[in-house]
């Protein structure tokens, strides 16, 4: 018997190279804290009055958010729907 398949916390899109909206309990509790960090620290560095250091709170946000999708997300690659899929896999 092989391996049961991973659960995954963010599924692949269907179209183009990323990840959807969660599908475990676990993305969501990640995503809802994420948001909530996110705004927390736009109120505290405040980008009109820091620019760059708001600039870099968001690069070091969405590289939190990345990293979390690779390690808990499908295998990102570029997918074109139906016609990811050859003719024999179609349903």
């Amino acid at each position: 018997m092989g391996e049961p398949d991973p659960k995954y916390w963010f599924p692949a899109k269907r179209y183009g190279w990323g990840w959807g909206p969660p599908v475990a309990w676990q993305g969501w509790v990640f995503l809802i804290i994420w948001i909530i960090v996110l705004a927390a620290g736009a109120r505290y560095v405040l980008p009109h009055q820091h620019p760059v250091r708001f600039a870099l709170f968001v690069v070091a946000m969405i590289a939190v958010m990345t990293a979390v999708c690779y390690a808990k997300g499908e295998p990102p690659r570029w997918r074109w729907g139906d016609k990811d899929n050859g003719p024999s896999q179609r349903r």
